[in-house]
């Protein structure tokens, strides 16, 4: 029931996520963040299994960060999609991870890309996408309604449509969604659109 989705407008990418860590039929938690700030202009929204996930992101992260610490350059985000690429790839053949991902960065000179990497490690350039059982609502939404020259007000505005259309239709729709945005300012959080507040649950 997981669902990430993210779309590139003009100057900016945006990834949202769903907040929900689900086992069986039990929630675990409403406010878990799916999108990964890689460095300052990259972001990774990933979805599958929870310990793949967390584990794979967190080893392309420390990668990223390492090889700018050995080369006093970062990592281009069209390089980055291809290390992540192939690091699926040969996962694949020993152990592989169920994690599907949209990687989204903005870099100078060109500007703000997305790319769509899946667990068997398939990857393409794309403007718009989405993973999971969202992906039916978001993906007809966006087609609809997507145009590569979107405003950030405009863009907002129609994740918030596929939002809405999520928690409208899917039967077991997640209630709270997280939005992170990249440009030339920098990768960072946007909002929070939460329709259930985590309890403060302290065991005094």
């Amino acid at each position: 029931m997981e669902c990430v989705f993210g779309l590139v407008g003009k100057g900016f990418a945006i990834v949202a996520a769903d907040t929900s860590a689900v086992n069986s039929i039990l929630v675990h938690k409403s406010n878990e963040d799916k999108v990964m700030v890689l460095d300052s202009h990259k972001l990774l929204g990933a979805s599958g299994e929870p310990g793949d996930r967390v584990q794979f992101t967190e080893y392309i992260q420390k990668n990223v960060h390492l090889y700018q610490f050995r080369n006093g350059i970062p990592l281009t985000t069209a390089a980055t999609a291809n290390f992540t690429r192939g690091e699926l790839a040969t996962a694949l053949r020993k152990n592989p991870y169920s994690v599907n991902i949209l990687l989204a960065g903005y870099d100078k000179g060109v500007g703000p890309s997305m790319y769509y990497i899946d667990y068997i490690a398939t990857m393409h350039k794309i403007e718009k996408g989405a993973f999971g059982y969202g992906s039916y609502f978001c993906l007809s939404m966006m087609d609809r309604l997507y145009h590569p020259d979107m405003s950030i007000e405009e863009a907002i505005d129609l994740i918030d449509k596929c939002i809405i259309e999520i928690r409208t239709r899917l039967v077991v729709a997640p209630p709270n969604f997280v939005i992170k945005i990249v440009d030339q300012d920098g990768a960072r959080e946007y909002a929070w659109r939460e329709s259930i507040k985590s309890p403060d649950v302290s065991m005094a």
